[in-house]
């Protein structure tokens, strides 16, 4: 009590200096008529009950009565109530003072209830922001609490669930907070409010069904935040198990569309050479004594399908490696002629007679690359046109500066690829739908291309126009480490 009045006292003693600094100057320094200084004696009183509350203004309205009576009305200097005319004037003033005085004490209450609304709202919308970044449960009840210490600025959050029988807090464990109160808020599904204590609890809703209890230390929110803090926390957390679900759901739905390739790549590309390998054995086991020149044409077959076999286990052991990080680039600057030229010596028993077209400005800026590796994601893209397009028809390879990155292209003549599959073809053992019993392959090749170059930094893809080709483009970091111009 001592605290509160220590506190207001000040205030007072301006106030009624303020009436007094008034009557002295119309008494002494300015004569004015009586209106004017009821008028003055008014705004004052208005001014100090907007700033400081009705008490404030009531003890200035009785003082201004006072001091209108002995100063300003005739006869001045004296307490004359003969005149029943100064009676109701100065009932009047005091009347007008203090409704004055109410009306903008009021006023200036709820301009200050709108202003704390509206931090509120404020501090409501940035915490529901911060729940929508997170999409993994388990983090987001982690960080619940201290966002609510970040967003609200109080002292310290913890927040109970009562599926899991588990308290998250924002930091130390406060004796306040502690989980046997939270949980008797969550079971009696009311709101705790201890303002003496600087503590609130407020059950966490999704509906009608409490999920959980939120109790906070420090200021003390409005009961409408602390209602809609608790509706918010409950909805991320939903969220965030839906979302949780349905990745679970995507990741087994793409389990069996693997799964599904894999089988027909087993199938297909697999037990084909396994079935020639194992019908040239028999037929050299059956015969006793075989022709030497089908003997030989045999051990080719074998050969050649082993080969095929291979070459399907290291592309699959590779676009493994290269999904899961576990290799290194070792990057230098390399010149993107010394990348196509490496490509196409790879390849050349490959492409035989067909004819390639390689268009490389003299003054393009070496990139930082794994040549190695890069290499092999161009041949990639080399056998890719090979296999798809027509015999005799040619292959362009492109490059030109793009910003910060080197764009190499890579053109063929063949078939095309439909809209729908522009998507897909990067995906594992995925081959075009009119393609994969026509052309033999593993449908590795794209994926293994696309994981070196996002591995070096750049990107890849693809547009296409059936019945005139495809274009693959990638991108490389142009080095800088020798001060090329940007």
């Amino acid at each position: 009590m001592w605290r509160l009045l220590s506190s207001r006292l000040p205030r007072f003693a301006f106030g009624l200096g303020l009436v007094a600094a008034i009557a002295f100057f119309f008494a002494r320094l300015f004569h004015a008529n009586t209106t004017t200084v009821a008028l003055t004696f008014l705004l004052a009183i208005l001014i100090a009950s907007t700033a400081w509350g009705i008490a404030v203004s009531i003890a200035m309205s009785v003082a201004a009565v006072l001091a209108y009576h002995y100063f300003i009305l005739p006869p001045a200097h004296r307490i004359y109530f003969a005149d029943p005319e100064n009676w109701t004037a100065l009932f009047a003033f005091l009347v007008t003072a203090i409704i004055g005085g109410h009306l903008s004490s009021r006023a200036r209450r709820q301009a200050e209830e709108a202003d704390q609304r509206r931090r509120e709202v404020e501090r409501l919308y940035d915490f529901s922001q911060k729940l929508l970044a997170s999409g993994n449960a388990i983090e987001l009840l982690n960080a619940i609490p201290r966002q609510i210490v970040d967003s609200f600025e109080v002292g310290a959050a913890a927040l109970f669930l009562a599926e899991k029988q588990k308290t998250y807090r924002s930091g130390l464990d406060i004796p306040q907070l502690d989980a046997e109160r939270l949980k008797a808020v969550a079971a009696r599904e009311e709101m705790q409010i201890d303002p003496a204590g600087s503590l609130s609890f407020v059950p966490v809703r999704m509906g009608v069904r409490v999920v959980g209890s939120l109790g906070i230390s420090g200021r003390v929110p409005s009961r409408e935040s602390l209602d809609a803090l608790g509706t918010l926390i409950a909805t991320a957390i939903e969220r965030a198990r839906a979302i949780e679900q349905l990745s679970k759901t995507e990741a087994a739905q793409e389990g069996e569309r693997l799964k599904s390739a894999l089988l027909d790549s087993i199938t297909h590309d697999i037990r084909t050479p396994l079935t020639s390998i194992k019908a040239s054995a028999t037929s050299l086991l059956a015969d006793p004594a075989p022709d030497r020149g089908r003997q030989r044409d045999l051990l080719v077959v074998i050969d050649e399908e082993a080969n095929r076999l291979n070459t399907l286990v290291g592309e699959a052991v590779e676009i493994a490696r290269l999904e899961a990080g576990e290799f290194e680039l070792e990057l230098k600057p390399e010149p993107v002629t010394a990348i196509v030229a490496a490509a196409l010596d790879q390849t050349k028993s490959l492409l035989g007679e067909r004819p390639v077209d390689v268009r490389i400005p003299p003054d393009l800026p070496p990139v930082r690359a794994d040549l190695t590796r890069v290499q092999n994601a161009l041949a990639q893209l080399v056998i890719n046109a090979h296999v798809y397009s027509p015999p005799g028809r040619p292959i362009s390879i492109s490059a030109e500066s793009s910003g910060n990155f080197v764009l190499t292209s890579l053109a063929d003549r063949g078939p095309g690829i439909e809209d729908l599959e522009l998507g897909l073809i990067f995906d594992k053992f995925y081959r075009g739908k009119d393609q994969r019993y026509r052309v033999q392959g593993t449908g590795m090749g794209l994926p293994i291309a696309k994981a070196i170059i996002e591995a070096h930094g750049g990107t890849i893809g693809v547009v296409s126009q059936l019945g005139h080709g495809s274009v693959f483009t990638f991108s490389l970091p142009i080095d800088r480490s020798q001060g090329q111009p940007a």
